[in-house]
């Protein structure tokens, strides 16, 4: 006779509650009139994100499973939960800013064919007015003069949200793969939807989509291995038939290798990064922001789960790997960088050679190695929001209303040669990102300095000496092409045709200060953080 599972629904809070906003924002995308839904989501979307990380904070210290071990409730869940509810406020302000521009002498068009038009201007976002309209067709057009705005983005990105703190407490692997796909459907459709640049967009959109499809088969065959090998897709009860030698170990060894592509992908270490540069290119800006700090804080999360809770009896046999992997993540990484000519594609590879400077303690094994990585994460998704929302300000001329305002006179002036003299235009602005930039490379009294010294710190105390070394050349060949780009903004002749930069809205000024104030204050006092990473450190067995 079956037993009717329990529940346990305080456990489950931050989850639920995010989940739960995410099908009220579905709610109010078929209930309320157009003119309603934005401020409906806002409030929903930034209210749920709070009593999220409220209902986070109040379980701290739990070290339980919930719904019969199927997910776990621990430190590192929590710590990872905490960051990436923190990180996705931040980028739930880039998604929903918006400036009201003008329709001086456009009025007369959008109602004649039956629109309506906000007096005074319209307002504007990072995301196509209407995704069903052909990229740079008439009815674009009008659904732009129109102030049609996609707040479908809003529900999308509180479902991703939901799968992310789902994956990394992932306590089965079946689980695990459910908030795997929860959290990667919505970003496929988001990755679609800039409002310039369209086809660029939706091109990345279908090789984010294909790639990833690809990558969650493997997962599949890992997790289908690995059931073969134990009888369980517990993580648990894997890690104890690996501890007392049962099984088929050739089994184990396949579903190892094949669940690790799964996860590889989605942190983007090499070979499996070729998404990486394209998407975080082609996608809207806000939500390549979103991207590149949360999505890799909750698959950093997953993979930690799975090589310290499932397979660490196993490490004679996939330390090599990772070993490798790592090694050719932060050179290649590191290597392509410097080629780029595109600042977005340059942070991309960034993000990539940074997954390598992660792997490194992860391979440690250790406690110390678990805290380490918690840090690094908190530390590099902070710095790497606030770069790319400063990305999203700097834009073509035109952005500020004047011209064809469905053309692409007013995307973002991501090509690094037209930021030559920024930063003596633009102070502010240069200064913010150079610091950005400075935390990147690993420059003392940064967040990033201090995360780099915790990683590599951890991999000499597991014998990993080797690592240490590419790591530290690889923060030499990445420092150059950094500090390229504060040469260029401060020293180098202004181009013929210089970009503007757009004067940030509230919700976006926020957002980047709040990511350069814990970039600063983690290089400089970053104690407290590392002590609560090291409490965190211990998985529920």
């Amino acid at each position: 006779m079956s037993t009717t599972p329990s529940v346990e629904y305080g456990l489950l809070a931050p989850m639920l509650i995010i989940f739960g906003v995410a099908i009220a924002g579905v709610i109010v995308e078929a209930a309320l009139p157009r003119w309603a839904r934005y401020g409906s989501q806002m409030v929903l979307s930034i209210g749920g994100l709070i009593a999220a990380f409220i209902a986070i904070v109040a379980l701290a210290g739990t070290n339980q499973s919930a719904v019969l071990g199927s997910v776990s409730i621990d430190g590192p869940a929590l710590f990872l939960q905490g960051v990436i509810v923190l990180i996705s406020l931040l980028a739930m302000m880039l998604i929903g800013q918006r400036r009201i521009l003008p329709t001086a002498g456009l009025v007369r068009e959008v109602a004649g064919r039956g629109r309506g038009v906000r007096p005074g201007g319209r307002a504007v976002d990072g995301f196509a007015p209407q995704a069903s309209t052909i990229p740079g067709g008439a009815d674009e057009r009008l659904a732009d003069l129109a102030g049609l705005t996609q707040t479908e983005v809003f529900p999308l990105a509180m479902f991703a949200i939901g799968g992310m703190l789902l994956f990394p407490a992932a306590g089965d692997l079946l689980v695990m793969f459910i908030a795997l796909e929860v959290l990667s459907l919505p970003l496929y459709m988001l990755c679609a939807l800039a409002r310039h640049r369209r086809l660029m967009s939706q091109e990345a959109a279908l090789k984010y989509f294909l790639l990833g499809a690809f990558s969650s088969a493997f997962f599949l065959f890992g997790i289908a291995m690995l059931y073969g090998y134990s009888g369980t897709v517990s993580l648990a009860g894997i890690g104890d038939t690996v501890a007392a030698g049962g099984g088929e170990k050739p089994l184990a060894l396949i579903g190892a290798g094949l669940l690790s592509v799964g996860l590889l992908f989605k942190i983007g270490a090499i070979p499996f990064h070729s998404w990486v540069p394209d998407v975080y290119q082609g996608a809207p800006t806000a939500i390549t922001a979103f991207m590149s700090s949360a999505t890799k804080v909750a698959a950093f999360g997953a993979l930690l789960r799975v090589f310290y809770v499932a397979l660490p009896g196993l490490h004679v046999d996939w330390r090599p790997m990772m070993w490798a992997v790592a090694i050719l993540t932060m050179l290649i990484g590191s290597v392509l960088a410097v080629t780029q000519t595109d600042v977005k594609r340059m942070l991309a590879y960034s993000s990539v050679s940074h997954a390598g400077f992660i792997l490194t303690g992860v391979v440690a094994l250790s406690r110390q190695g678990l805290s380490s990585t918690l840090f690094y994460l908190a530390a590099y998704s902070f710095s790497a929001l606030a770069a790319f929302g400063v990305v999203g300000l700097v834009r073509s001329v035109g952005a500020d209303g004047t011209g064809d305002v469905s053309g692409d006179n007013s995307a973002e002036a991501s090509d690094l040669a037209r930021w030559a003299g920024l930063g003596r235009r633009h102070p502010l602005l240069g200064t913010v990102f150079a610091l950005l930039l400075l935390a990147f490379a690993g420059i003392p009294l940064t967040s990033g300095f201090v995360a780099k010294f915790a990683v590599f710190q951890a991999a000499l105390t597991a014998d990993a000496l080797a690592l240490v070394i590419v790591g530290v050349v690889s923060s030499g060949i990445a420092a150059f092409f950094y500090i390229r780009v504060i040469v260029l903004m401060f020293f180098a002749a202004e181009p013929d045709d210089p970009p503007t930069v757009v004067r940030p809205g509230i919700l976006t000024m926020i957002a980047i200060g709040v990511g350069v104030v814990v970039t600063v204050v983690l290089g400089v006092a970053p104690q407290p953080l590392l002590d609560l990473a090291d409490q965190a450190a211990q998985f529920l067995s």
